[in-house]
């Protein structure tokens, strides 16, 4: 584990108690403050990462699932829970799963088709819900769809970075900062 702390049963249940109130803490806030909503959804679509990184898929999977059952529960506006059930709350998972391809360009070509297909069955079937209070500007649609591209594009370094700062500073791992790899995956090959 490279000096990292020891991962117990309870501090595994721990993350995924904490990460599960954050996410919801962060859906309230889209929920209830206009003009922050991706932000606070971005933010929420964080803590899969985290909860995938400490206690693997299916705990991620509980958290997700619990998230949305919770946010039901709890965000008193229930549609503004769509953007993270079909986006953001799904990107951790899509991420790790995408990371394992060993050429980056295709990475980037499986990343970019799940946000064009998520983004555009959303505007397609839930426009006013997924978007909310934000508006599109009098663009034609492909500058909009470049546009897009570019802030995911955006939005998917920040998660590694995010991912990567995590990792060395609350789990102690020893990393570089490369972008598109499975860095715990090489490491423990390299054990074996």
């Amino acid at each position: 584990m490279n000096g990292a702390y020891k991962r117990t049963d309870t501090t595994k249940l721990a993350v995924s108690a904490l990460c599960l109130a954050l996410t919801v803490a962060s859906l309230v806030g889209a929920s209830l403050i206009p003009g922050t909503e991706m932000t606070f959804y971005a933010i929420a679509g964080l803590f899969s990462g985290v909860v995938i990184m400490e206690n693997g898929l299916k705990g991620g999977a509980l958290v997700y699932v619990g998230a949305l059952i919770l946010s039901f529960i709890l965000v008193p506006n229930k549609f503004a829970i769509l953007p993270y059930g079909l986006f953001f709350g799904l990107y951790g998972f899509v991420k790790y799963y995408t990371e394992k391809i060993s050429a980056a360009w295709a990475q980037i070509v499986v990343k970019v088709v799940f946000f064009g297909v998520i983004s555009a069955a959303s505007l397609k079937f839930f426009k006013g819900l997924f978007l909310g209070n934000i508006e599109l500007p009098d663009m034609p649609m492909a500058i909009i769809i470049i546009g897009g591209v570019i802030m995911f594009l955006l939005y998917d370094y920040i998660f590694t970075l995010a991912v990567n700062i995590y990792r060395k500073r609350i789990k102690r791992e020893k990393i570089d900062f490369r972008l598109s790899e499975d860095q715990n995956g090489d490491e423990e090959r390299k054990g074996q």
